[in-house]
């Protein structure tokens, strides 16, 4: 796949540079937006990772002060693989929150998971099953400052240099403390669940001698909390941790939750010391003034985890050189967008945010299962992932020149086929119906919102074609057919006939727009146009590898209803919603009704004339505080498909509290929800449709105005369809 993607890259990159003059000097892009933090800042923090693991640290390059980040952009140290269930003592069965409803479909029984507001058994089981499993964090890393002065608190903090080189991939910290200067490297490396850190300690005069900050390693329980740093630090008796093995240079520490084990590899290259110091809370004490450590953190404990060649291996400089490389890599085998040529004002921080995001997303959402919202620096909704927002967070990685990071997450929907599988079936479908709001074993968690949401279903045919298109990999093809046509098969199981308007139309699902109610809610547009072009692209599955096309399928594609609009020619939230320009509710929220023209193309579904008139209306009066991260791109890749880049360019910098970029590059929502990565993603996705185009487009830059403002630049995008 890489071989092919090289290929296709070198041929974008051909085309671009004849229309561009010179190729972009990558370096001098992504140097020239490296985060610089000169003060502590809760909302600053900044991370390392290698999209399966990652590290948040503050100003110090480690994480010491997790309590006073802890409302901020949190500390996190998460894994994939970290999660813990609290013990179920009550026995809860999954049967217990299922819940039955009539929508009108083939059963007047399906069964959805439900949460329950009454007390009793089955609220307790539905909120069981709700926060259960959750993530973890699986350990703080800092400095300890108390062993030197009680009372040090973080405004004792001095002299903050701090800058996260995102080309190399490593954290760079100068700070001191009571005299003493500190400079801290920190890495991650590329392949394994692991930080290295190199620290130098020098006195501020010379001739003073200061004591060092040894660096503690705290292991929390887990608060199984909706939205937090996952840290219960006042239950100690309800874990255990200890020493399992000990060296000169290391030692490996397990961490046992309940059920749940997992282990800690701690070694380190100079005379030191590590030694319990409190409960879960090990020291590290170096001997001279430097210190080059690393931690490791592993599910399972390897064979051979500290022989003197491994010692030397996750030595700072080594998986500093293996981080370096990584990253080269990565940017300039990927796709990139040079903004430095613009006139207009905003251009800086547009491009300031696309470098930030890329970064962002490639250490936290590039792993063998689907990311959560805030990734792997917090929890939120348990630490749990949505299905529907796999498409705003990784949609933008086979149109940025990295299909593979993509193709990794999707093999995931194979582990847990049978789940879904058995979700369709006891609904009385066909095929997999894909859940919403899950974990790796792919169970659902009760909602009486997220079970009754199908925009997530045809995702999985939709990124799958996204790969396709970037690799022209057959052997992708073949493997993901199954998925693909069960899929769709589920799609037209899902979908109704109306005989009396001879048209295929949905119901009995609760859209994008959440505000708007299952039981009365008639083609939502986002959905039909989802419905349209993902069926159509299943059919072009089955042509690709020979098969015929199903009749029935397209029977749906084309029957399926058009999108309802008013007497004032507005597309209505949904057929059903006739008062969505009259009631604050209906046009709060996401403004879903746009995203049926922007990730989908034009369709006969649509009517252009009224989509414009629409989007003129949304820009101007929609109630954009009530809106989410990935709205403003929605709203921008709409514009771009209307040929209107000028409002495509307000949208994607709408000055809206939401649509806030913190220094470190992450999507502001509120003070609950401080980073929200799917408005990272539905940035990189719009602005490769902004650039790219789509099939068919002819025009170059279309969603960026013609008018000398506006001289992007750009090499190896790929089109959307």
């Amino acid at each position: 796949m890489k071989k092919i993607l090289t290929i296709l890259l070198l041929f974008s990159l051909v085309a671009v540079h004849a229309d561009n003059k010179s190729k972009i000097d990558r370096h001098a892009l992504v140097t020239r937006n490296i985060p610089v933090v000169t003060r502590l800042d809760t909302l600053s923090s900044l991370s390392v990772g290698n999209g399966r693991f990652a590290f948040t640290a503050d100003v110090t390059g480690l994480q010491s002060f997790p309590e006073q980040y802890k409302n901020g952009v949190c500390l996190g140290t998460q894994s994939e693989w970290g999660w813990h269930s609290f013990p179920n003592s009550e026995g809860y069965e999954f049967s217990e929150v299922l819940k039955p409803f009539d929508f009108g479909h083939h059963s007047s029984r399906e069964l959805y998971a439900c949460q329950f507001r009454e007390k009793g058994r089955q609220r307790d089981a539905s909120d069981y099953f709700r926060s259960n499993p959750h993530r973890l964090h699986l350990g703080i890393v800092g400095f300890d400052f108390q062993s030197l002065r009680r009372g040090i608190t973080p405004s004792d903090i001095r002299d903050i240099h701090q800058t996260l080189d995102i080309w190399n991939g490593e954290l760079n910290s100068h700070f001191s403390v009571d005299g003493q200067y500190y400079a801290v490297h920190t890495v991650c490396s590329p392949t394994r669940d692991m930080i290295s850190c190199s620290v130098t300690y020098k006195p501020s005069f010379s001739g003073v001698t200061a004591p060092h900050a040894p660096v503690s390693l705290r292991l929390p329980y887990p608060t199984g909390g909706h939205v937090d740093d996952g840290c219960d630090w006042q239950k100690p008796g309800l874990h255990t941790s200890a020493f399992v093995a000990e060296g000169r240079h290391h030692a490996v520490i397990r961490h046992t939750l309940d059920n749940y084990t997992y282990y800690i590899i701690v070694r380190w290259q100079q005379d030191a010391s590590l030694c319990p110091s409190a409960p879960h809370t090990y020291t590290l004490r170096p001997a001279s003034d430097n210190l080059d450590f690393s931690v490791e953190f592993c599910q399972n404990l390897p064979a051979t985890p500290c022989d003197e060649k491994d010692i030397r291996a996750t030595s700072y400089s080594v998986v500093r050189s293996a981080s370096s490389a990584h990253w080269h890599d990565f940017w300039t085998s990927g796709a990139a967008v040079d903004f430095s040529h613009c006139r207009d004002a905003r251009a800086r921080e547009l491009e300031r945010r696309v470098v930030l995001s890329q970064y962002l997303l490639a250490i936290q959402c590039a792993g063998s299962m689907p990311p959560q919202e805030t990734g792997l620096t917090m929890n939120s909704w348990f630490g749990k992932f949505h299905l529907e927002m796999i498409l705003w967070h990784q949609a933008w990685m086979p149109l940025w020149g990295h299909p593979e990071m993509l193709a990794r997450t999707l093999g995931w929907y194979a582990t847990v086929e049978p789940v879904a599988r058995g979700i369709a079936r006891r609904q009385g479908f066909d095929g997999i119906r894909w859940m919403k709001m899950t974990d790796p074993s792919g169970n659902e968690a009760p909602s009486n919102v997220g079970s009754f949401l199908i925009w997530q279903q045809p995702h999985l045919i939709y990124l799958a074609e996204l790969v396709y298109r970037a690799t022209g990999d057959t052997t992708f093809l073949r493997q993901y057919h199954p998925l693909v046509e069960s899929t769709a098969a589920f799609m037209y199981s899902f979908a109704n006939y109306d005989k009396k308007r001879r048209r295929y139309i949905l119901r009995g699902n609760i859209p994008a727009q959440e505000s708007l109610k299952a039981s009365v809610t008639l083609n939502s547009p986002f959905e039909l146009s989802q419905w349209h072009t993902t069926m159509s692209m299943a059919q072009q599955w089955n042509e690709r590898l020979g098969l015929p096309r199903v009749k029935s399928w397209d029977r749906l594609i084309d029957r399926l209803s058009v999108l309802a609009f008013n007497s004032d020619s507005l597309y209505l939230a949904a057929e059903s919603a006739t008062d969505t320009y009259t009631n604050v509710k209906a046009t709060s929220d996401h403004p879903a009704l746009l995203g049926a023209l922007g990730f989908f193309p034009d369709s006969r579904l649509i009517n252009r004339s009224v989509m414009e008139k629409t989007l003129n209306w949304i820009a101007g009066n929609w109630n954009w505080p009530t809106s989410w991260g990935w709205d403003f791109p929605m709203t921008a890749m709409t514009a771009t498909r209307l040929l209107q880049p000028e409002k495509a360019v307000d949208a994607l910098l709408m000055d809206v509290q939401k649509n806030t970029y913190l220094p470190n590059g992450h999507n502001y929502q509120d003070k609950r929800l401080r980073l929200y990565l799917p408005g990272n993603g539905g940035l990189l996705s719009a602005v490769a449709l902004m650039c790219a185009g789509w099939d068919g487009c002819t025009r170059r830059n279309p969603g960026f105005p013609d008018d000398g403002n506006w001289d992007v630049r750009w090499e190896g995008l790929q089109p959307l369809p």
